[in-house]
């Protein structure tokens, strides 16, 4: 019993350091197909006690083209292009008007695709109700990294068995969870919980 209660400790102190590492701003899918129109998310955490987000600036890297927008209810939308008509291509993308408070991700979505093979960074500003800013533009490894997705001209070649790992991992971390808890629970003589 001793083994099962350890186990299920383990496994929630490791998904507790996953959902810390992830406390940033980050763009979904990580890894998509280049030169396909695919759905992609921006998600920006509101860290800072006492302040809500009011304010998101993404500047799209060269090469990543948005083709249309998912409404965002609260918020309002503006975009700067180069180019003209057909042949526009937005540089960036600002969110205003919305208040999300500490805790809570700004969640924006967009129809977009990578023109070819590499790894695209975004730079985000996170502009806070008491005025501060949050530059998102530092290296992967840097105290607040910038979004980045990596796209590839194939999906193939084992990536796909790489993320059903990391599913499996997932859900077996959670069932050791959830398996260690009911042992535990019992563990008191047999006497039904209250």
């Amino acid at each position: 019993m001793r083994h099962l209660s350890a186990l299920a400790l383990a496994a929630t102190a490791t998904l507790a350091t996953a959902a810390v590492a992830s406390a940033h701003a980050r763009l979904s899918p990580p890894v998509s197909l280049a030169g396909t129109l695919q759905l992609f998310s921006l998600a920006v955490p509101t860290e800072k006690a006492n302040a809500t987000t009011t304010k998101i600036v993404m500047t799209v890297p060269a090469g990543f083209g948005i083709d249309s927008f998912v409404p965002s209810p609260g918020w309002t939308r503006s975009e700067r292009s180069t180019g003209s008509g057909g042949s526009a291509v937005i540089t960036q993308v600002t969110w205003t008007g919305g208040r999300v408070p500490t805790e809570e991700d700004s969640l924006f979505q967009f129809l977009a695709q990578p023109a070819k093979s590499g790894t695209y960074t975004f730079q985000v500003q996170q502009t806070y109700s008491d005025g501060s800013i949050v530059n998102w533009a530092d290296p992967e490894t840097g105290q607040d990294p910038a979004p980045t997705i990596e796209a590839k001209s194939s999906l193939g070649g084992g990536g796909g068995t790489s993320i059903l790992a990391i599913v499996a991992l997932a859900l077996g971390a959670v069932a050791l969870l959830v398996g260690g808890v009911a042992v535990v629970s019992r563990g008191g003589g047999g006497r039904p919980l209250a």
